[in-house]
């Protein structure tokens, strides 16, 4: 729900690096008009993006159980601190725990699959299909047979 004492909304657009990220930035037409934060596992981002607001956390994913845990304090402590009226992520894991955190505090969220995953849902997406708002596959075939949705693809 957009915070109405704000002039505009805040939206909190998450994904790792790589495919992710080049995604989320394909994306930032649609962001106009909103204070937007960034938050990615890439350290770099925030040279590609002029003078936009860039939060980084750690790379995690099922495997790597303790930097999963760094994973989602760092996440904690983004969502916390820009309150986001809206997450959109692209993935993978750190899109998940921003958009499972998001919703504690009200916020709408989206995640978006990745273009890569042409036959199933990532682990990431199918966790996000009972917790965010909308949950969006790339491939209309993958959204058909996931309870996902398909609106288009990014790339």
């Amino acid at each position: 729900m957009f915070d109405r004492s704000r002039s505009r909304p805040v939206i909190l657009a998450v994904s790792s690096g790589g495919g992710h990220w080049v995604q989320i930035q394909r994306l930032s037409a649609a962001f106009a008009g909103a204070e937007v934060h960034y938050a990615t596992t890439d350290a770099t981002a925030a040279e590609t993006l002029g003078r936009a607001r860039v939060h980084v956390f750690p790379d995690a994913n099922k495997d790597t159980p303790l930097r999963l845990i760094l994973c989602l304090l760092r996440m904690a402590w983004i969502v916390l601190s820009v309150r986001p009226d809206v997450v959109v992520s692209t993935g993978a894991a750190g899109g998940f725990l921003a958009i499972r955190l998001a919703r504690l505090i009200g916020a709408r969220t989206m995640f978006i699959d990745s273009i890569a995953n042409a036959r199933e849902l990532s682990i990431s997406a199918r966790l996000a299909l009972g917790v965010a708002d909308r949950v969006l596959s790339q491939w209309p075939q993958v959204a058909a047979h996931t309870g996902a949705e398909y609106r288009g693809a990014v790339l």
